[in-house]
């Protein structure tokens, strides 16, 4: 699952992660809707990879898609994630992946708001938070 960039063993992963941010980030797991601690959360400043705390999402960019999860309508900059064919549970999906470190994120779908008209599905478990 890593990518050019950062690069660990497992064992370094099991060690620095929770065992339920280890699920999400490294086994591509999905939180529970509606339970995640950055869902609701509606404060200025940058969320950021839980794995390798690079910045992906800007504040700015969050909005309330009522799917359960953190949803935002661009990345911080383009280059901050990676995007893969999910073929997995018989759907076809596009994974999103911290382009830096390869953790899983969550998924991106075509029905967000303008300007982009995107929605980044994201595990709250897959992020932190850096206040402005």
């Amino acid at each position: 699952m890593n990518e050019p960039g950062l690069v660990r063993s497992e064992a370094e992963w099991r060690a620095d992660l929770s065992p339920e941010q280890y699920a999400v980030c490294r086994c591509s797991a999905t939180e529970p809707p509606f339970s995640g601690k950055w869902y609701r959360h509606h404060a200025e400043g940058i969320y950021v990879c839980v794995a390798c705390r690079s910045a992906l999402f800007g504040s700015d960019s969050k909005y309330d898609s009522g799917s359960g999860w953190p949803s935002f309508w661009q990345p911080l900059i383009p280059a901050a994630v990676s995007n893969y064919d999910d073929e997995s549970h018989g759907m076809h999906r596009t994974e999103v992946r911290c382009a830096h470190c390869g953790s899983h994120l969550g998924h991106l779908f075509p029905d967000g708001p303008r300007p982009t008209g995107l929605r980044y599905c994201i595990n709250s478990l897959a992020l932190d938070f850096e206040p402005a």
